[in-house]
C-alpha cells in the first residue's frame, strides 16, 4: 500500500461515509462499534466532508488514514471499507466503485451512510450509546 500513488489511494475509498462515523471502544474488550452519529463535517445528503482539505485542522478528532497509519487504524474502519479490505487482502466488494464502475453503487445498494446520520452536535455525548448501529 505504502507504494500506491495518492490517486490510488484516494480511489480505495468507496465513499459510504462509515469513517465519519462516531466511533465508541469497550476499554476492557478494544470492542468498536459505530454509532449513527456523524462528525460536525459530514453531509449525509452526499457521503462526503463539507470541507475535505482542512478537515484535521477543523475537529481535533479527525483521522487522515495514510498508507503508513494504516495498520494502526484499520481495526476501527468498517469491514466493508476498501482501505481495511486491502490491508486485510481482501478483495473489495462487489459495489465498491473500482469494481463496479458506478460510484453511486454504494448509496443505490443501502452500503453507505447516505441520509441516515445524526450530526454529533445534535446529540448530548451522554447519550451516543442510543445510536450504536448494530448491524454495520
Amino acid at each position: 500500500m505504502t507504494d500506491m500513488t495518492k490517486p490510488e489511494w484516494e480511489a480505495l475509498c468507496d465513499g459510504c461515509g462509515k469513517c465519519c462515523l462516531l466511533k465508541l471502544e469497550d476499554e476492557d474488550t478494544g470492542e468498536i462499534k459505530f454509532t449513527s452519529l456523524s462528525c460536525r463535517l459530514f453531509d449525509d445528503s452526499t457521503c462526503t466532508c463539507q470541507n475535505y482539505a482542512l478537515r484535521k485542522q477543523m475537529v481535533a478528532g479527525c483521522v487522515v488514514l495514510t498508507p503508513e497509519n494504516i495498520e494502526r487504524i484499520a481495526y476501527w474502519m468498517p469491514k466493508s471499507c476498501g482501505y481495511r479490505r486491502t490491508f486485510d487482502g481482501e478483495p473489495l466488494l462487489d459495489w465498491h466503485p473500482l469494481i463496479s464502475g458506478d460510484p453511486n453503487l454504494p448509496h443505490t445498494t443501502n452500503n453507505s451512510m447516505m441520509d441516515k446520520t445524526t450530526p454529533e452536535y445534535e446529540v448530548d455525548e451522554t447519550d451516543m450509546e442510543d445510536y450504536v448501529i448494530e448491524d454495520l
